[in-house]
């Protein structure tokens, strides 16, 4: 009896820590498909207003480009072409995935975000930003942040 009230517990947990309803407010199926540069980052032309853009989880950058196979490589093409604020060289890490959405672009039929923390020289607290390879949205650097120059 104890066995079967505990499974039935996990099977409830399990179920419920993916919405059926997507929390995601910047996602657009129309949006252009992403361009490469010369140097394999993505064409960025665009600079963010909304200080949540990225900072927040509901509002991640998205960064669908093709298909999801490509995960990190289509993180690193958008870390690669930002910058600092003054245009200092960054680093990024991965820091973890979180928070779970349902999403069409999925074998599963559920994504994960993922969260990578950004530091460069002369920076008081490392960023944290939210990326999204499943859906499409306008891509664009988020606040605080600017272009690689070439």
């Amino acid at each position: 009896m104890k066995k079967s009230i505990l499974f039935i517990a996990l099977l409830i947990g399990t179920t419920s820590c993916i919405s059926t309803q997507s929390t995601l407010k910047n996602t657009d199926d129309n949006a252009p498909d992403l361009l490469l540069s010369q140097d394999y980052t993505f064409v960025i032309t665009q600079y963010s207003t909304n200080k949540k853009y990225g900072y927040d989880k509901d509002y991640p950058v998205n960064i669908f480009f093709n298909n999801t196979k490509n995960e990190t490589i289509n993180q690193e093409r958008f870390l690669n072409a930002l910058a600092g604020p003054n245009g200092e060289n960054i680093t990024f890490i991965k820091r973890e995935s979180c928070c779970p959405f349902p999403t069409k672009r999925s074998e599963m039929g559920a994504g994960f975000l993922d969260v990578y923390e950004l530091k460069w020289n002369g920076q008081k607290e490392p960023l944290l930003l939210y990326l999204n390879i499943y859906e499409k949205g306008i891509l664009m650097v988020p606040v605080g942040l600017t272009l690689k120059k070439k």
